[in-house]
């Protein structure tokens, strides 16, 4: 009996420690989350994978590929005010065979700025800007003679103003009713061909001749949904996701374009990691060609959801 009561009164105790560390726990995140002033940080990784072949019977192209990965944040609060600073660059390329040139793999600029005045409760009011573009020319690989993408080309500009519900710095929720989405295509030999969604150049039927060359700018009225999450997983590994949505009030508001962004960083010791990083576009705006027969050919085009896959293994750093 005695036995048993000294049992019980152990379980209890630790149960009342293991309640009470994690009211601490609860406590020092909370504060951290409310500490006044700058909060900056960031993760660099680059990982790089060689396969090379000397006289292999089974066959084999040799090949070297890397990739990069910088994210970056300066965040600023005090009072009842709350300025957030986002920066994700990502580029790989790769080479296979000898005479082969290198061939893009990954690439991305994407910059956030938010800041945000509390209204009550976790809910502020809130100014959103984000740009995204890319660093390098992009071709169909591995046709690498035909131009599809270009530093601008495509380029997007989004400004958003609306309410912002930031509990802490793991997850806020973002919702505009008002906001602008601007479309860039720098290249004017894309934009002749109407890429990424602008008007295209204007073409007499009879003769062939351009009257008119395409817009280089697209301008859309509509409203937008961000939501941002992360999460540490387990010790060394952490998670961190985007998710946006925008429709288009003036043209076709059904038709809602997704952008969804996934992070998985795994630290394996001081400087070792891997990544898993994927992103998931649909824009009812972007034509993509398909060649459904297989013959070598684009023989229809339309909007389809768009999908990208990276995973490294290399040296990263976090700060």
């Amino acid at each position: 009996m005695k036995t048993a009561f000294l049992i019980i009164i152990i379980t209890i105790s630790l149960t009342g420690f293991s309640q009470t560390d994690e009211v601490e726990k609860d406590l020092k995140t909370q504060s951290a989350n409310n500490a006044e002033g700058w909060k900056t940080g960031g993760t660099f990784s680059i990982s790089l994978s060689q396969v090379s072949f000397t006289n292999w019977a089974a066959g084999g192209q040799n090949s070297i590929s890397v990739n990069g990965l910088v994210n970056l944040f300066a965040n600023y609060k005090k009072g009842n005010s709350n300025w957030e600073n986002y920066l994700d660059i990502g580029y790989g390329s790769l080479k296979q065979g000898k005479k082969a040139n290198w061939w893009k793999t990954d690439d991305k600029i994407d910059f956030t700025s938010k800041y945000g005045q509390k209204a009550f409760s976790n809910w502020y009011y809130a100014a959103l800007i984000n740009f995204k573009t890319q660093l390098a020319e992009g071709y169909n690989y591995p046709d690498d003679s035909t131009l599809i993408s270009d530093l601008l080309a495509p380029g997007y500009l989004l400004g958003a103003i609306g309410m912002d519900y930031n509990k802490s710095d793991n997850f806020t929720a973002f919702i505009a009713p008002v906001t602008s989405k601007i479309t860039i295509v720098k290249n004017q030999l894309l934009a002749d061909a109407g890429a990424f969604g602008v008007e295209p150049a204007i073409i007499d039927t009879v003769t062939g001749n351009q009257l008119e060359s395409g817009k280089t700018i697209k301008s859309e009225f509509g409203g937008y949904i961000r939501l941002f999450y992360k999460k540490d997983l387990m010790e060394n590994i952490s998670l961190q996701t985007k998710f946006d949505l925008f429709s288009n009030y003036l043209n076709n508001p059904q038709n809602i374009d997704i952008s969804w962004e996934l992070l998985i960083f795994m630290k394996i010791n001081k400087y070792i990691s891997a990544t898993i990083s994927t992103h998931l576009l649909y824009d009812d705006d972007i034509d993509i060609g398909v060649d459904s027969d297989n013959d070598g050919n684009i023989d229809k085009k339309g909007p389809r959801t768009q999908f990208k896959e990276v995973i490294g293994v290399g040296f990263s750093y976090k700060f």
